[in-house]
């Protein structure tokens, strides 16, 4: 099941980036520090005030309020990184994509950075390791991770 929810975020995640401008290395701190206590602590509603939800397509806000829970609280992040796009990112965040449902979408901000996270799962199993990678932009000083809006 994990597999399912690593493909599909690796399928959705070039629809989640905005625009953001190069923030201070002590902003992308902050940042990067809030998203992981958050997750850590299995604070879903600081983890979701992260997200840009305005235009929001509903069925990929749904989704992406998954992701960003799945493990919060359970598993830890072994690494956290707020990294510059490549120019492939670029590219993946200014194209319109079609949702599982037939429809458009398109990140309403262009995105400067991605936030890359490694998570580890420790059971009576084993462990398991899993990435992810969310586009972020900077709306209103503040940093975001843009959920894809509905093309008309």
């Amino acid at each position: 099941m994990k597999t399912k929810f690593l493909l599909a975020a690796l399928l959705i995640a070039p629809l989640s980036a905005t625009s953001l401008r190069a923030g201070n290395p002590a902003q992308d701190k902050d940042f990067v520090d809030k998203y992981k206590a958050a997750f850590e602590k299995g604070d879903k509603a600081t983890l979701e005030s992260f997200l840009y939800t305005k235009g929001a397509n509903p069925m990929a806000l749904e989704f992406y309020k998954m992701m960003q829970s799945e493990g919060a609280g359970t598993a830890k992040i072994s690494k956290i990184e707020l990294v510059d796009l490549t120019p492939e990112d670029v590219k993946k965040a200014s194209e319109v994509q079609t949702g599982p449902d037939g429809s458009k979408a398109q990140l309403s901000l262009k995105p400067t950075k991605k936030l890359k996270i490694t998570v580890e799962t420790k059971d009576a199993n084993g462990s398991s390791s899993s990435s992810s990678e969310n586009f972020v932009a900077e709306k209103d000083g503040n940093y975001v991770i843009p959920v894809p809006a509905t093309v008309k």
